[in-house]
């Protein structure tokens, strides 16, 4: 149809504005509301319950320790009744097994002694795989007529012996970022003053986190500072992603890192189990995103001094520089975009 024309007050027609959109027929609004809820379950039970599903052991580096003589046959019997499962490393002995356990270069180590074998474990890093290891080896122990000794080197907090409130830490700092990022957001805070809000709401979280955890619960025994720190960088990664997507992208990049973080990041960061755990590639996968970044950092500071802890810190401090240099970009380009054009100054000519 063709538009219509007003007259402006100086006497030249102008372009009517066009009319607004008509929202969609109620046919598709209803089809869309009433799919929405399944679809939404459908994507959350996968995320969740599908890990939780394949649960087992897939590459875990595990340690072997004694004479090449002594450990083949405890070798063979592993891989023979768990194939795939374990990534073996090899020591000389039991001291660099030991070691390796404390590095948190394996999660357990077998040790050939002539008195029979001896685990060595670190239910600190995972109970749950030194109890899948606790099984594992004690059935090839049994098998061989052989007694089975256990040592727990890096034990978990007697405050948390399972692990549990580390595990139930990781959707609260989730939880925090996405709150931050989106008040940051929703306030109105643009640029430089954007950044400075997220970086000390993230520090408070850290502070607070770390008093709560270690001070008061005592579920974490390390650096407490470091502790600090693990919790506010894994929040201000959260919060930075979620303000520089919405400054990018307006207010539905705070839904869409909000989906990734809950639904694939939270459920895909193997807090409760450990990320060989996980069916590949979610393992992998969620070690690349802040909650499984966030969970591996707390453990290294919390139970092994900073032990294997500049992988996860590097992903983090990544995700908070991209996030804050996003906000700084969008503030930019929304400035930009805003500016009016200059006034082009025209001659008159003298009317004939």
């Amino acid at each position: 149809m063709p538009t219509s024309s007003t007259a402006s007050p100086t006497g030249a027609a102008q372009p009517a504005q066009p009319a607004e959109a008509a929202p969609p027929p109620a046919g598709r609004r209803l089809l869309a509301a009433t799919l929405l809820a399944p679809a939404l379950a459908l994507l959350t039970l996968w995320a969740f319950a599908w890990p939780a599903a394949r649960t087992a052991p897939h590459d875990l580096p595990l340690g072997l320790a004694g004479p090449a003589a002594a450990t083949a046959p405890l070798e063979q019997r592993l891989r023979e009744g768990h194939e795939g499962a374990f990534r073996i490393h090899r020591y000389a002995d039991e001291a660099a097994a030991r070691e390796a356990v404390e590095d948190r270069t394996v999660y357990g180590a077998v040790v050939a002694a002539p008195d029979g074998p001896k685990l060595l474990t670190a239910s600190a890093a995972s109970p749950v795989v030194a109890q899948l290891l606790q099984r594992a080896v004690g059935e090839q122990a049994a098998a061989s007529g052989t007694p089975l000794r256990t040592e727990d080197v890096v034990a978990a907090p007697a405050a948390d012996p399972r692990g549990a409130a580390l595990t139930a830490s990781v959707l609260p700092l989730v939880m925090a970022g996405l709150a931050a990022g989106s008040a940051v957001t929703l306030l109105g805070l643009r640029g430089g003053r954007a950044a400075v809000a997220l970086t000390g709401a993230a520090g408070l979280v850290g502070l607070a986190a770390a008093t709560l955890a270690d001070s008061w619960l005592g579920v974490l025994d390390g650096n407490w500072w470091a502790e600090a720190g693990a919790f506010g960088l894994a929040t201000l990664a959260v919060a930075g992603a979620v303000a520089g997507a919405a400054a990018l992208a307006g207010r539905a990049g705070i839904a869409l890192v909000g989906a990734l973080m809950m639904l694939i990041g939270n459920p895909f960061s193997g807090a409760a189990t450990a990320p060989h755990l996980l069916p590949e590639p979610v393992g992998t996968l969620g070690q690349w995103l802040p909650p499984g970044a966030g969970a591996s950092l707390l453990r290294s500071v919390g139970y092994f001094g900073g032990a294997a802890a500049t992988g996860p810190l590097i992903t983090l401090a990544w995700w908070a520089a991209l996030g804050l240099a996003a906000v700084l970009l969008g503030t930019r380009l929304t400035s930009r975009a805003g500016s009016p054009a200059p006034a082009v100054e025209r001659e008159l000519a003298p009317a004939s």
